[in-house]
């Protein structure tokens, strides 16, 4: 019997399933987001030493800092939703069965899921009103449009990883019970 997941053409390659492949590009997202990051201390770092020896730091390296920050934060969290990294308060569910945290887990990705779709449609207009302006910075004139699309991208990815979340902890809620290790034996 041939398995379903290789090509049809015999080479043994596997097919990447849609949610392989969103999981690989909000983990390449947020390597971008890491990689932007470190661009930005290198060059503050640059500046800071051009500066000190120099007297002449990079004129609006602080611009690129404050739009370079803003695309990073937004590139990583698609990843935290996906791999359940973001802030959780576990004093409240140490003692919950793992049904009750996998329903709070679905509640969290509802919540994350319609935030997300929120924070597009404003983020949206915000851009629109930018371009329609022209505003930019006040040093190196960089429209600050600019800097809405990737953070668009990334609550798009948010959206998506929502989704994948949401359905995990419906998958998760439909298995059979297991007892919480916490819980008596008769």
């Amino acid at each position: 019997m041939k398995d379903p997941n290789t090509s049809p053409s015999g080479s043994g390659k596997e097919r990447m399933s849609p949610v392989r492949i969103a999981r690989s590009v909000i983990r390449y997202w947020a390597i971008f987001g890491g990689l932007l990051i470190t661009a930005l201390v290198l060059m503050t770092t640059a500046s800071v030493v051009s500066g000190f020896i120099f007297a002449k730091p990079f004129p609006g390296d602080f611009e690129l800092v404050e739009l370079g920050v803003a695309v990073a934060a937004f590139s990583f969290l698609p990843f935290c939703q996906m791999t359940g990294s973001n802030v959780t308060v576990d004093i409240f569910t140490a003692w919950a069965s793992d049904r009750l945290i996998d329903v709070f887990k679905l509640i969290a990705s509802l919540i994350s899921g319609s935030f997300a779709a929120l924070l597009i449609t404003t983020m949206y207009g915000g851009m629109a009103y930018y371009r329609q302006y022209n505003e930019v910075t006040p040093i190196l004139e960089v429209p600050i449009w600019s800097v809405f699309p990737p953070i668009l991208f990334s609550l798009a990815l948010l959206v998506l990883a929502s989704f994948i979340t949401l359905f995990e902890a419906i998958r998760d809620i439909a298995r059979p019970a297991t007892p919480h290790p916490s819980s008596p034996r008769l």
